[in-house]
């Protein structure tokens, strides 16, 4: 099995099975198997799609068990030489797998690529090649700095805007909407990390695995389509909003807390969930009336 696709699914039946006819209109020489895994959807995916097609290999969950979990139940059943974790709100274009597939097998030290993911205006997901949130990175994200100065290098150390989106290299972190890993790599360093539920799990992963000694490396000579913010004009679930800044905490006190003092790390937990705070009670507000 060249690779193993592993879609998690929550509520997104229609999203999913969008998902799974572009891999399957694919144009490759490659063979697959595709998983869904559904974390207790209530929308009648599990039977829509299995009815759909028979030939994924669905995994139903009893509860939301997180996007890191799902994934990895997924890894630990899969065969694939590589290990494809691709979001249900993605469309992938019929050359992706064999543009992407072909470039890791040229590239035996590349541990996880990925390619261009593109919103649906067209502009780049600047999350599809990102560096890592090291503190200064963060401070000048969320600053303001970075949007301000978005050709500015050190102004961009995390969403990487200086660098040419058209040209391929190596970088920190790429997203869990689209990730191709070499399962020799996670044979290596582990799989998914489930003390994060939904955020953070992709640059943990892509740290680990570079840390391993692997390049992690954008390829936009292919793209994915990622029906991104579908529901911004929703109030978020607290929960969401909780989960996104409770993985930067996480990641910041496994890779980052022992390389600083005590004082900055307290300066940094207490930006995180100021940030937290901020956040959540301007979307109360917002939606209070």
């Amino acid at each position: 099995m060249d690779v193993s696709i592993i879609i998690v699914n929550y509520n997104t039946c229609k999203l999913t099975i969008q998902a799974i006819q572009s891999i399957y209109q694919s144009k490759t020489k490659y063979n697959y198997e595709i998983f869904v895994v559904d974390n207790a959807s209530s929308d009648q995916s599990v039977e829509e799609i299995s009815d759909q097609f028979p030939n994924v290999k669905m995994i139903a969950n009893k509860e939301n068990v997180g996007f890191s979990k799902a994934n990895n139940q997924a890894i630990h059943q899969s065969a694939g030489k590589y290990i494809l974790l691709l979001n249900s709100d993605t469309v992938v274009k019929e050359d992706t797998l064999e543009v992407m597939i072909d470039f890791m097998n040229r590239e035996p030290k590349v541990g996880a690529s990925g390619c261009k993911v593109v919103l649906p205006d067209g502009s780049l997901d600047k999350a599809c090649r990102r560096g890592f949130p090291t503190p200064s990175a963060s401070f000048y994200y969320m600053s303001g700095l970075a949007k301000r100065y978005p050709k500015n290098a050190r102004f961009n150390q995390y969403h990487q805007s200086h660098l040419d989106e058209n040209k391929d290299y190596p970088i920190d972190c790429l997203v869990g909407a689209f990730m191709l890993v070499r399962k020799e790599a996670i044979d290596q360093v582990g799989v998914l990390d489930e003390t994060f539920f939904m955020y953070g799990e992709d640059i943990d992963w892509c740290y680990r695995i570079k840390e391993a000694g692997w390049e992690i490396y954008y390829y936009p000579h292919t793209s994915i389509i990622h029906y991104k913010g579908g529901s911004t004009n929703k109030k978020k679930p607290t929960k969401i909003i909780y989960e996104f800044y409770r993985a930067m905490h996480v990641f910041h006190r496994k890779h980052y807390q022992k390389k600083y003092f005590f004082g900055i790390n307290v300066i940094i937990y207490l930006g995180i969930w100021s940030k937290f705070l901020l956040e959540y009670t301007r979307n109360t507000l917002r939606y209070s009336k």
